[in-house]
């Protein structure tokens, strides 16, 4: 099998690391130059979408498969005026979520099932199919908990190594919140509550001003 893989060289090792080294992959930084790779057999990971969610035109001619990430959209947001004939689902691309064991999916059509459990078969991978909605579940629930954990640190509840290791032995996660956060970057956890709070206005998303703050900072440099 041919995978595309449209992001970063991290994005592509953890496509890699997940689904092994006996497909043929092909890599791009942007769209752009994509395209040469785009053929009807090819099976899309697109990582960009999300930062370039206008991108989508680049699908518009391309008849085969593309999972899109939906850390911040869905797909009903996402191609509500695409013209294409691609045969879409949706995923998260925040790092250490690809290369979990179970693939988080979400569907555009019902029908499309199928498909999806030939194309998981082919990719070596067990999946869940999730609600198309923005940040899936599981990124979700993460974010989440890292917010939580923040204003905990805020309120000098705890510390961040006593919430780390009470997260990994009273839940069995691989990570505590502020590990994960590291590993996903914070400035992703902010955007995925950034943009559930938005479609939602669910005050359990509003981003905790310590997180926030740490976010400028490390965007800033500082």
């Amino acid at each position: 099998m041919e995978i595309l893989v449209i992001g970063t060289d991290d994005n592509l090792n953890e496509s890699r690391h997940k689904f092994g080294n006996q497909h043929v992959y092909h890599a791009a930084g942007s769209h752009s130059k994509a395209k040469e790779f785009l053929k009807p057999e090819t099976i899309v990971f697109d990582f960009e979408i999300g930062e370039t969610p206008n991108a989508i035109s680049f699908y518009k001619d391309f008849d085969g498969t593309a999972f899109l990430d939906l850390s911040k959209n869905s797909l009903k947001l996402l191609i509500k005026s695409a013209a294409t004939t691609t045969t879409f689902f949706g995923f998260c691309g925040i790092p250490t979520f690809l290369s979990r064991e179970i693939l988080e999916v979400s569907l555009h059509e019902s029908d499309d099932l199928g498909e999806l459990n030939d194309l998981c078969l082919k990719l070596n991978t067990k999946f869940a199919v999730v609600k198309d909605q923005v940040g899936l579940v599981t990124p979700r629930v993460i974010c989440m908990i890292i917010n939580e954990a923040y204003f905990s640190i805020q309120e000098n509840i705890a510390s961040r190594d006593d919430i780390d290791l009470a997260m990994r032995l009273g839940t069995n996660y691989p990570f505590g919140p502020f590990e994960w956060c590291e590993k996903m970057g914070i400035r992703n956890v902010c955007e995925v509550l950034n943009a559930v709070y938005e479609n939602t206005k669910d005050e359990r998303y509003k981003i905790c001003e310590l997180l926030e703050a740490e976010a400028v900072r490390f965007t800033h440099g500082h």
